[in-house]
């Protein structure tokens, strides 16, 4: 028979039934609910000429529930092998149970076309459901033999930005399972993925290979037709006071704010305009901003936004999962003008709404460089001093220096003195040297450290004392703490996260700041990120001690909101706060007993 005319958003809306167990909003389905996705789901039916339709979206934006609609339509009115690709075959079995099966059990129209798992020669497994004309195989990126298994006229590629480079040494698992359609004519691949990094990401480039098409919707008050942008998204008052609650979407063609209760009939109103209109290829684009009412609101977006500014990783999540832009790496680098306007005009007191100091301390042939930092509410810090004691690490006499200095007693805005309460030392260089240092003054939390550059560890990890000294050394993750930096470096504003530098400092300290940037280099296939200098003359002293900082106020484990508020209550004698009893667990940051 030929191929029916029905489309797949007719097909969906008239027979298929969402189940409770992939949806917060179970039942017969709705296209009217995510209009975006008619002409997508449309391009796909077997009556468009369309072979190829890529989408980047993402996350909770029903783009994995299109792909479900085509699986139960094809099993419905158009039989063929169909493949499912997930990045690993473990979540593949999930979305077999989670998604499928549930699908095809509360689809009338499907129910009996695969018969029950429990009998015999049924032909339903988690990775495998017969059914009369075809079949639908899932398997995961990661194996080789999976995407080998059969031809397919239908393919769904799921989060392609997950699959490995390489497969078990035989490719790219796109090529591979893109290969088994070649003997169908009439084939349909969908690929669709939230983007991760720029220049690795396979979905921007299979986007911008396509036609790139945004959603434009009118304005409901002047009814000029626009992409959804970020950037015009409003919630400072008169006084440049962020209030998320209240956000708006600004007319980039009257300039009037528009409030989010129009965004139905803003989707219900809009389409779908090609960029590049003679790509054959369907590209599909869409942003968070674009979630239906109850999904995800303008607001909580904001919000999230406000919240990401004052850490990398969020940022990075942010852009890839709610914009769906990949993440410039190369971001992360820091101008030296942006850090000497941040210098403010204070002294050695301690402020009043900072109550821990930490120092950090990097051995160098001919001197030992220490900054110390005072913390507050939410790990806003500002930077106490920055000295250099000129001396020959293997003499006692520069060792002496840093322990009288270690010592001093430090002036509170309240009256209190504070002593230097945690001490990270790096030992990359005169390691006996440090160890002898540090060995006898353990129990006054002076710790020997050790940078390690492995991608994805924890700020400081479980110490160890295998070495000749026995003394304990603490693994610092150095990207994780660079990661941190560079993110607290981009907050504007005082508060959580910030961080404070002192007029007094000069302009060296910044140009070390601002000495290194985030690159993307490729590991056997795999995109990896490192940070390197600027320039190989560059000095990055500044950096090391920033993140041995970093490294002390996770060792030392206390609570810095309950010092700040006994000092601010009056309570002066925190000269020497009692040491918690700490353990490090996995993820490597102190933990009260």
């Amino acid at each position: 028979m030929p191929d029916p005319a029905l489309t797949i958003s007719e097909w969906a809306d008239k027979f298929r039934v969402v189940p409770s167990e992939s949806s917060a909003e179970p039942g017969r389905w709705r296209t009217s609910r995510v209009p975006y996705l008619r002409e997508i789901m449309d391009c796909l039916s077997p009556a468009s000429p369309i072979q190829r339709v890529v989408f980047q979206k993402p996350h909770q934006i029903a783009g994995t529930e299109a792909a479900e609609n085509l699986v139960g339509y094809v099993m419905h009115l158009a039989p063929g092998p169909i493949m499912f690709v997930e990045p690993t075959v473990d979540v593949a079995k999930k979305v077999s149970r989670q998604r499928i099966q549930p699908t095809i059990t509360d689809t009338p129209v499907l129910r009996n076309l695969v018969k029950e798992s429990w009998r015999r020669e049924s032909g339903n497994t988690t990775l495998l459901k017969e059914f009369q004309g075809g079949m639908l195989v899932l398997t995961g990126a990661n194996s080789a033999a999976g995407l080998r298994f059969m031809a397919v006229r239908f393919l769904i590629l799921d989060e392609i930005d997950g699959y490995p480079l390489d497969v078990e040494g035989e490719g790219d698992p796109v090529t591979l399972a893109i290969n088994r359609t070649t003997t169908f004519a009439r084939c349909k691949i969908l690929m669709l993925s939230t983007p991760k990094i720029r220049g690795a990401s396979r979905i921007e480039r299979a986007y911008e290979n396509s036609d790139q098409r945004e959603y434009h919707v009118p304005c409901p008050l002047c009814s000029h037709l626009q992409p959804l942008r970020f950037s015009q998204l409003r919630d400072k008052d008169k006084h440049g006071i962020h209030h998320p609650e209240k956000t708006k979407y600004e007319c980039e063609s009257c300039s009037k704010l528009i409030p989010e209760f129009h965004k139905p009939w803003m989707l219900e109103n809009g389409r779908w305009v090609p960029q590049a209109p003679r790509n054959k290829i369907a590209g599909f684009k869409l942003s968070g901003l674009y979630r239906p009412l109850g999904w995800g609101s303008w607001a909580s977006i904001m919000e999230k936004y406000l919240e990401a500014k004052k850490d990398l990783a969020l940022m990075k999540t942010f852009t890839n999962t709610e914009l769906a832009e990949t993440w410039e790496e190369e971001a992360e680098k820091i101008s030296l003008g942006t850090l000497t306007r941040r210098r403010e005009k204070y002294g050695e007191v301690v402020p009043a709404t900072a109550g821990l100091l930490t120092a950090g301390v990097d051995v160098h042939a001919d001197r030992l460089e220490v900054l110390v930092d005072a913390w507050g509410r939410g790990e806003e810090s500002w930077d106490m001093d920055w000295k250099a004691f000129q001396g020959n690490p293997t003499q006692e006499s520069t060792w002496q220096l840093l322990w009288d200095y270690l010592q001093k007693t430090w002036q509170h805005e309240s009256g209190a003195a504070l002593r230097i309460f945690c001490t990270c030392i790096d030992s990359g260089a005169y390691t006996k040297h440090v160890y002898g240092f540090v060995k006898p003054r353990q129990g006054q939390r002076i710790f020997a450290t050790k940078g390690l550059s492995s991608p994805g560890m924890p700020l400081v990890g479980r110490p160890t004392t295998s070495n000749l000294a026995k003394v304990k050394l603490f693994p610092i993750g150095v990207d994780t703490a660079k990661d941190i930096l560079f993110a607290r470096l981009k907050i504007e504003e005082s508060g959580p996260g910030y961080m404070h530098s002192p007029a007094r400092f000069d302009d060296e300290f910044f140009k070390q700041l601002s000495a290194e940037k985030a690159v993307t280099k490729y590991r056997r296939g795999f995109p990896y990120r490192e940070y390197r200098k600027v320039t190989p003359q560059a000095r990055n002293e500044a950096i090391d001690l920033k993140v041995l900082n970093f490294a002390a106020l996770a060792i030392s484990g206390v609570n810095v909101d309950k010092i700040v508020d006994a000092l601010s209550s009056g309570n002066l004698d925190v000269t020497a706060p009692v040491r918690p009893r700490w353990r490090v667990i996995s993820r490597g940051v102190g933990d009260k007993d």
